[in-house]
């Protein structure tokens, strides 16, 4: 709880506006796009610079108050729920784009900036900010780094921390730094900007980042390949990397999702096949049309019954956005929507989703397979309904032998969906005890009063290793 001495005290840093503690706004930021982590905070509070932060974090680190900082609350692993309560450290009022600069490629950012908005700015210069996050017309940059997010753009072009040149950030003492510049070079000291990214607001509070930007590519082409074998179309994605092409964009979805996301797009995607790839190129013309050329034929001899190029960027367009909303297409099936993130070596995917097809069948449940194939990542998803334990309990079994599966493969638990909450008990699967160990001392010397998002990433308890068969 927060004396009312101390509610003066923030008050006194921000403005009675943006100090917020009624029941309703708690309400409000007590849950993200996560299922059952829903948790009350003891208030929220908007600041407006940089300084005003720096005052925040050394009140709650003097006081010992947790403290969540928040974009849009896209975040599908309980990164955002304020778990043990505190404040939620919102950032609507620091949502500017401070400087666009044209001879250095660098664009620079308050974290509250609407990811879109900050990428339509930029195009509108003829530049390019690749990263792409299915969530970018509602996440905010400040929340895409610390998650580290990733993107239908990912397999060409990488992810946030790729992108990410500086950091200002508010320490857990409440000092400001500043790391990394508009350098191409920079090996001075600590990569502390590496370190910062995807650390998921344990280690400090992001205030600005300036950010890489690349030439916007000459041309890209789109295209649709349909597959009646599910594991043909997964081998297909390992042949086209193989044969030395990297595509802009190579997605996966199979016949469930690619139902769900028709009925709720309906754009004409194909319904009657088992599974689809969808599969974009970019940069000079020649380049491209050869690419497409030469990935046609990989998915034909690869046995795709069909595959079409999209004859307008409307078409084009209409394709990405129906990938970008298949969570929200199987998020209108049932109460609880549950989407992972497991991620493997490109070489395995064919193996992780026949994998996730016979764990479907193992624990009697439905499992939608969609994600960023070319990549590895794939977003197994469940649609279910919380109030029913029995199949929780199904739904929760499955999900661990498909992490299991996954390390088994030389993957990870999470490719781009952070650790947050809902991954901390499989963390030591994947790191070791000892992995663990380096990571809390790393936040222990940061944060040593634990201010800074608690109860993420760490786990009370690390769930048993479980044992898949190959």
């Amino acid at each position: 709880m927060i004396s009312e001495r101390l509610k003066k005290q923030f008050i006194s840093i921000v403005g009675p506006e943006n100090y917020r503690d009624s029941k309703a706004e708690k309400l409000v930021y007590s849950y993200d796009a996560t299922p059952n982590y829903q948790s009350m905070p003891d208030a929220i509070i908007v600041p407006s610079n940089t300084d005003e932060v720096s005052q925040i974090v050394k009140l709650c680190n003097e006081y010992g108050i947790p403290l969540v900082p928040r974009g849009s609350g896209t975040n599908l692993c309980a990164g955002t729920c304020p778990t043990e309560g505190g404040i939620v450290l919102l950032f609507t009022n620091m949502n500017k784009l401070l400087e666009l600069d044209e001879e250095n490629l660098t664009v620079t950012v308050q974290p509250g900036l609407i990811t879109l908005d900050m990428i339509q700015a930029v195009e509108a210069k003829g530049l390019f900010y690749p990263p792409d996050p299915s969530s970018m017309k509602i996440s905010t940059i400040g929340g895409n780094i610390n998650e580290n997010s990733g993107g239908l753009r990912g397999l060409k072009y990488g992810v946030t921390r790729d992108y990410v040149l500086a950091l200002e950030a508010v320490m857990p003492n409440g000092d400001i730094i500043r790391t990394g510049g508009k350098l191409a070079k920079d090996v001075a000291g600590y990569d502390l900007t590496r370190l910062f990214v995807g650390s998921e607001g344990t280690l400090c509070i992001i205030t600005e980042a300036t950010l890489k930007l690349v030439p916007m590519p000459e041309t890209k082409q789109t295209m649709l390949a349909h597959y009646q074998d599910i594991e043909a179309a997964a081998k297909t994605v390992s042949t086209i990397i193989s044969n030395k092409i990297i595509p802009a964009t190579l997605e996966f979805l199979d016949q469930p999702t690619l139902e769900v996301v028709e009925d709720f797009a309906k754009i004409g995607l194909p319904t009657d096949v088992q599974a689809v790839l969808l599969i974009e190129q970019d940069g000079p013309r020649e380049v491209v049309a050869r690419d497409m050329q030469k990935i046609q034929e990989i998915c034909l001899a690869e046995k795709a019954v069909s595959v079409q190029l999209a004859q307008s960027e409307l078409e084009a367009e209409a394709l990405r956005t129906a990938r970008r909303s298949a969570l929200s297409a199987l998020a209108r099936l049932k109460p609880t929507t549950i989407l992972e993130d497991a991620t493997v070596p490109r070489s395995e995917i064919a193996t992780m989703v026949k994998a996730i097809n016979e764990i479907a069948v193992k624990h009697q449940v439905k499992i939608c397979t969609f994600g960023h194939a070319g990549d590895g990542n794939l977003h197994p998803t469940v649609a279910t309904d919380a109030r029913d334990h029995e199949e929780m309990e199904r739904v929760e079994a499955a999900f661990e032998d498909i992490f299991a599966k996954a390390i088994d493969l030389g993957g990870t638990i999470t490719g781009e969906h952070g650790v947050g909450m809902m991954k901390a008990p499989y963390l030591e699967w994947k790191l070791g005890a000892e992995g663990i160990a380096a990571m809390k001392a790393i936040k222990l010397a940061f944060d040593p009063n634990n201010i800074m998002n608690p109860g993420k990433v760490f786990a009370k308890e690390s769930r048993k290793r479980v044992v898949v068969s190959r």
